[in-house]
């Protein structure tokens, strides 16, 4: 397409050439077509523009050319249309003399065709190979984290559970929780994080009132074993290193017993003489130091938070017929005088047990005496306001001075623990006449050597402090606690150590 070029009133118009039709020619005719008439131009001013023709035709936007010369439209070509320009501002045109003028030709709009856009492309993201130690982090670090939130869940989960059962409607659950807290050396502390320190003392000195009840003692024969025809069976006859072992149990626990024939064998073993300031010493190390056949563990020890040392006792010790500790602290004192009889007593002061021939004894928290007899008379000391549950270590003897020991398994699944008045139960079921309780929780083992081959137990089934000889499966996040007493079992007299 040409481009049209506007016509400028300040400049001095061309001369308009008149257009000639050419007449068609038809198939035959062979007559010449006359010349077109010149048109004679009148020379024009250029100062001024020159009047208008009254007989001149008007060139118009749309004068037609003549079919003969009339030019092939091409399609028009999408074209980019042109960028947007700023307007001028119109100069001032002079005065027109003409009375007509030449409308300015209108450029012919050009057709504008959608073209399809672009998609826009997109920097594609250069993927990197991990390593293995990347991949190996990232699945540590994500399995961290799942670990940590579900640890967290947990412990807020308990603590609600323990405000819960602590501010709930049940005094009795509440007491029970509180009590078995704090007869355990690392959690001690726990009740007073859910009620005032106050209420838990006055918990803990509630479960020191006793009920006391007396039995005469011909009611305190143990019970008398016959056989399948009435007979009556020596009990015994089937005793393996002078001792009997056998496993009780109760609503709550699991225990074990050892029953010790002679009493003299009986004895308080010490980790060291308590003034070099060395720590406690194992029940392994303990019993492989003395050649015992049987052992397990005695008194109270220092033990801050559950992290002590075991190398330092607490109350008045005893071993071998001398004293071998006192911090003059009134504690419940049990232990053997030279007849080889227990004594069990709430207080104890040295002057008193050098009179009563005291040779091995300890001392454990007040409130712990189980039976005491004075004569004929067998007095139970039962707490029912003592409901905590753990596990327990205890020592009596029946009136044929037969030693009992006791202990049972506590905070897991299959034996929660047992009560104090469990433990005077099971005493009274084997016949004793005396007994008291012993340092239990994270303490309490028994150890009994090969007990597992004398009495056909499968060792698959022990875990390995079992396998050393330990009776009792040891459930504590520690392994087995070094401490500074023990009641031990010498072998019998003629018999391999």
């Amino acid at each position: 397409m040409e481009k049209q070029t506007q016509f400028d009133p300040g400049q001095s118009r061309p001369a308009v050439r008149r257009p000639t039709r050419v007449p068609a020619r038809f198939p035959g005719e062979n007559r010449a077509a006359p010349a077109p008439a010149p048109v004679a131009e009148t020379p024009r001013e250029t100062s001024a523009e020159p009047a208008a023709q009254p007989n001149a035709p008007v060139a118009t936007a749309d004068a037609r050319v003549p079919l003969a010369r009339r030019p092939r439209q091409l399609p028009v070509q999408p074209q980019t249309p042109p960028a947007p320009s700023v307007p001028r501002r119109p100069a001032p045109q002079p005065e027109q003399t003409a009375a007509r003028s030449v409308p300015p030709a209108q450029p012919v709009p050009q057709q504008r065709t959608a073209q399809p856009q672009a998609r826009p492309q997109t920097a594609r993201r250069r993927k990197t190979k991990r390593t293995g130690a990347q991949i190996a982090w990232m699945i540590v670090r994500r399995t961290l984290i799942v670990l940590l939130t579900v640890v967290l869940l947990v412990v807020v989960g308990v603590l609600a559970l323990c405000y819960t059962i602590v501010n709930g409607p049940s005094p009795t659950i509440r007491n029970q929780l509180v009590l078995t807290a704090t007869q355990t050396s690392a959690m001690k502390w726990a009740p007073g994080v859910f009620m005032p320190q106050e209420e838990v003392d006055r918990i803990v000195a509630d479960s020191h009132v006793v009920r006391q009840e007396e039995i005469h003692l011909d009611e305190f024969a143990p019970a008398v074993k016959t056989d399948q025809h009435g007979e009556v069976v020596d009990e015994w006859a089937a005793a393996i290193d002078g001792m009997l072992y056998e496993t009780i149990s109760g609503p709550t626990f699991k225990g074990y017993v050892l029953l010790i024939r002679d009493p003299s064998r009986v004895y308080v073993s010490t980790s060291s003489d308590f003034k070099s300031n060395q720590p406690g010493m194992q029940i392994f190390t303990g019993v492989d130091r003395d050649g015992a056949i049987a052992a397990i563990n005695a008194g109270e020890f220092w033990d801050d938070g559950g992290g002590g040392t075991g190398g330092q006792p607490l109350g008045l010790t005893y071993s071998l017929g001398k004293m071998a500790y006192n911090d003059w602290s009134t504690r419940t004192f049990i232990g053997f005088d030279s007849n080889h009889q227990l004594i069990v007593a709430e207080s104890m002061t040295r002057t008193k047990a050098d009179s009563l021939g005291i040779r091995d004894a300890v001392s454990f928290q007040n409130g712990n005496t189980l039976i005491t007899h004075d004569g004929d008379k067998v007095t139970l000391h039962y707490n029912d306001d003592n409901t905590g549950k753990a596990q327990r270590t205890a020592i009596g003897q029946r009136a044929d001075g037969t030693v009992i020991m006791i202990v049972t398994d506590g905070r897991t699944a299959a034996s929660l623990g047992a009560t104090h008045n469990d433990i005077i139960d099971v005493m009274v079921s084997y016949g004793a006449v005396s007994a008291g309780m012993l340092d239990g929780g994270s303490s309490t083992m028994m150890y009994y050597r090969d007990w597992y081959t004398k009495y056909n137990v499968d060792v698959s089934t022990l875990d390995e402090n079992q396998r050393r000889g330990m009776v009792n499966k040891f459930k504590a996040f520690t392994p087995p606690r070094f401490i500074p007493t023990y009641f031990m079992v010498r072998p019998e007299e003629g018999a391999a150590s």
